[in-house]
Formats: structure tokens, C-alpha cells, sequence
């Protein structure tokens, strides 16, 4: 089977279930795990790299009022891979090309291939999709094992934390405009012993301001701006400094968006991991996968 994965997500999927070998192309995101550097790329964004966060926000908005694409799709490319499955999304217009998009370009291959968008909302969605993409490549075998070992890592985390005084948390998807962090992170945030103060399971991040962050009370914020490196992250806080410590918060964290809160894939168990150290670092050691910035 020749596999194109357009969305990070899932091609750190393919390769946790031992299908890196089928994968033949992917999005120009995708970065995890080092093999997938050498893979032909076949997405580009279209909004100019290295502006600043609020210019960022204003192109995409304008460009998705006129209807226009965030990404461009190499179809030439596409159709010399010749792929028999291609893997994209249908969550987030603002994270990858769209799919209907995609889905009109797989018909017109010479062997029209077959499409599977995942969108999950929920933590639980995320690991469901482990067994979509198992039944369409016959990796039944591993998925039982990775979804096993993501559980057994779950469960550590629970059991830890169980008992604990849940810690008021907000998380911060995007700082200028102020995004509170939705979909899977507040699970991830009670899975790890906080309690979300702004965030709602399977629902969308949501725009807010900061006086009304400031009158929640927040005892942590974790800065997590969407895509973002914990450098990144730690750029962006500090740029925003003022605001943030007008949150009245005893600790401001800069984490790894990029790789473990972003992209809904097995990663994210390493950033409940990290939620779980920041929490309550008294019973969760800082786990080896965490990238963690010094605290603002």
C-alpha cells in the first residue's frame, strides 16, 4: 500500500503503527519522527512565514471570509506517487488543506485513491482514530498494542493524581487575539489533575479577553499557542508578559504545542504527561518526552 499523509497528526500515527515503509508523501508540517524528513512534501502554506501573531490571525480570517485556501496541494506530485490512500482532516480549516479539496484531486488519479479525513474533538475520538487507520491498513495487530500502551500510560497518570485538590488551570492556544484552549486539552487538563477553568471537551478554542481570564482566578496558565515550539511559546509569553502576570496566576508554563497539544495524535499522551508534572510536580517526575520552557 502507497500511503500520502496531508496532516501531521496522522502521519505520526502511521509511523507509530509500523507503516512509516508505506508512507510515500506528506504535508509540509509534518516533522515527527526523523524519517519523514526525506519524504516528498506536497502541501505549501499560503500565508507568508515569521509574521507576528496578530498578523497571523488577520490572514487567516480574511482569506476565510473570501473563501480563499490557507494551503496549496502539489497535484503533480500527487499523481506521480500514485498513492492508494491518502490521509487528511476535517477538523480545522486553519490547520491543513481542505478536504474537499483533497477529495477532488483523489478522483481524478489515474487509480482514484481512497480518502480518509479524521476529525477528532475529543481524547477519546483521538484514539479512535488509531483503530480507523489500522482498519484501513490491516495494522489491527498494532493498533491493540499501541492503544495498550497508551492506556497503561493514562492510567499511570490517573492514578497518581487521584485524590489531589484539582489546580485551577487556563490554557492559552493563541495570545494576540487571546485563545483559550479547547477539544481534547480540558480532558487532558482533568486527566492530569487540573480543572479547566475556560475550555469545554470537544468543543472549539474560543476568543476571550484578559480581563475576563483575570476574573477566573487562575492558579496556573499554561501558554501553549497553536503549532508553536516551546521556544516559540516562550517568545510569544514574553511579548504578552504584562498580560499574563495580570492573570494573578502562582505559575505561567510555556510547553511544546507543536508536538504535544496541536496535533491530535499519540503525542498527546506525552503532553498529559507534562500537564500532569506542572500540576502536581510533588507526584509526576518531569517525563523524558517534555519539553518545558523556564516559567515566566
Amino acid at each position: 500500500m502507497r500511503i500520502v499523509s496531508l496532516v501531521p497528526h496522522a502521519t505520526e500515527l502511521l509511523f507509530a503503527l509500523g507503516l512509516g515503509d508505506s508512507v510515500v508523501g506528506v504535508s509540509h508540517e509534518c516533522d515527527f519522527p526523523d524519517d519523514v524528513r526525506t519524504l516528498p512534501r506536497l502541501t505549501r502554506a499560503l500565508i507568508e512565514d515569521g509574521l507576528p501573531a496578530a498578523e497571523v490571525d488577520a490572514q487567516v480570517r480574511e482569506r476565510s471570509e473570501r473563501g480563499e485556501a490557507l494551503y496549496a496541494l502539489d497535484e503533480e506530485l500527487l499523481h506521480e506517487l500514485e498513492p492508494d490512500l491518502i490521509v487528511t482532516q476535517a477538523l480545522c480549516g486553519v490547520c491543513a488543506i481542505r478536504h474537499e479539496d483533497v477529495e477532488a484531486v483523489a478522483q481524478q488519479l489515474t487509480q482514484p485513491a481512497t480518502v480518509i479525513a479524521l476529525a477528532p474533538t475529543t481524547f477519546g475520538e483521538t484514539m479512535g482514530d488509531i483503530r480507523t487507520l489500522a482498519s484501513a491498513t490491516g495494522a489491527r495487530a498494532q493498533a491493540l498494542d499501541l492503544v495498550a500502551r497508551q492506556r497503561e500510560r493514562v492510567d499511570r497518570i490517573k492514578i497518581a493524581v487521584r485524590g489531589t485538590q484539582p489546580i485551577a488551570t487556563i490554557a492559552l492556544e493563541w495570545l494576540d487575539p487571546v485563545f483559550t484552549a479547547g477539544h481534547w486539552t480540558p480532558q487532558l487538563i482533568e486527566l492530569a489533575g487540573g480543572l479547566d477553568l475556560c475550555g469545554f471537551a470537544g468543543e472549539p478554542s474560543e476568543r476571550t479577553d484578559w480581563e475576563h481570564l483575570a476574573s477566573l482566578a487562575p492558579e496556573v496558565v499554561v501558554v501553549m499557542p497553536c503549532g508553536l515550539s516551546a521556544a516559540e511559546a516562550l517568545e510569544e509569553a514574553e511579548r504578552h508578559a504584562d498580560e499574563l502576570r495580570s492573570l494573578g496566576a502562582r505559575r505561567i508554563v510555556c510547553v511544546d504545542a507543536g508536538a504535544t497539544f496541536s496535533r491530535p495524535g499519540p503525542r498527546l499522551v506525552d503532553g498529559l504527561e507534562t500537564l500532569a508534572h506542572i500540576l502536581h510536580p510533588e507526584l509526576v517526575r518531569v517525563p523524558a518526552s517534555s519539553v518545558l520552557q523556564a516559567e515566566l
